[in-house]
C-alpha cells in the first residue's frame, strides 16, 4: 500500500539547517510538509483538533523550552494520538531515550545523520498508519453520531436486542407492549443503518464503535 495521496509531514526541530534539509528531501519526494522551530508552536496547532489528513511528525528529541519528549507525552494523551505517528530525530547520545519512546508508542526513531531513503520509507509507512487511524476515528465519530440520535427508550431497546432477547422479554423488562418494542426496534435499525439484530451487535462490537 502506497502513501496516502493527501498527506502532510510536520518537522519539529529547533535547528533551521535540519528543517531545511528535511524540507528539501520531502519536496524531492513530493511530500507536503510544514516546519516548526519549537514544540510549543506545534502543540498549539495540533491540540486544537484532530488532523483531517494522514500525517506524521518528525520530532527532535532535544529542543529549548518544551523538549521533544515532553511534546510526545502530550501527543500521547490526545484522543487522536494514533493519527499522529511520531518519528524521533536523534543524535547518538539520545538513542536509548528514543528507543524508550518507541516502547511507549513512538513510531520509530532515526539517528542523525540519517539515510534519506530509510527515513522516507519510514515516513510513508507512518502515513499509512495515520490514514488507518483516521478512518477508525471517523468511524467512531459516525457511530457516536448515530447513537446520539437515539432516544433513551431506543437505547434501552437496542441494549436488550444486542443481548439476544426476544421482543416479548424486552417488553416485560421495560414494562411496555410488544408492539411498542417492535416500533422502537425498527427505529433503532433504521437509525443505525442495519437490518438485523446480529448486524447491529456486530456493528457495536467493532473497534470503530
Amino acid at each position: 500500500m502506497g502513501k496516502p495521496v493527501d498527506s502532510l509531514i510536520y518537522i519539529v526541530d529547533d535547528d533551521a539547517s535540519v528543517r531545511d534539509a528535511l524540507a528539501w528531501l520531502l519536496r524531492s519526494r513530493r511530500h507536503l510538509h510544514e516546519g516548526y522551530a519549537n514544540a510549543e508552536d506545534f502543540w498549539t496547532l495540533v491540540q486544537a483538533a484532530a488532523p483531517r489528513q494522514a500525517c506524521c511528525v518528525l520530532l527532535d528529541v532535544r529542543m529549548p523550552g518544551m523538549s521533544g519528549l515532553a511534546l510526545f507525552d502530550k501527543l500521547l494523551a490526545l484522543p487522536w494520538a494514533g493519527a499522529l505517528p511520531v518519528i524521533f530525530l536523534t543524535g547518538h547520545a539520545d538513542v536509548p531515550t528514543a528507543v524508550d519512546a518507541v516502547k511507549r508508542g513512538a513510531f520509530d526513531f532515526c539517528e542523525k545523520p540519517f539515510s534519506d531513503n530509510a527515513l522516507v520509507d519510514r515516513i510513508e509507512q507512518a502515513l499509512v498508519q495515520s490514514q488507518e487511524a483516521l478512518e477508525e476515528l471517523q468511524g467512531r465519530q459516525q457511530m457516536d453520531g448515530r447513537i446520539a440520535e437515539l432516544t433513551d427508550r431506543e437505547r434501552d431497546v437496542m441494549r436488550l436486542v444486542t443481548q439476544g432477547l426476544p421482543n416479548k422479554l424486552i417488553a416485560d423488562q421495560l414494562q411496555i407492549s410488544v408492539r411498542t418494542v417492535e416500533v422502537h426496534r425498527a427505529r433503532v435499525f433504521d437509525k443505525m443503518g442495519v437490518k438485523s439484530a446480529v448486524e447491529l451487535a456486530n456493528l457495536l462490537q467493532t473497534p470503530s464503535a
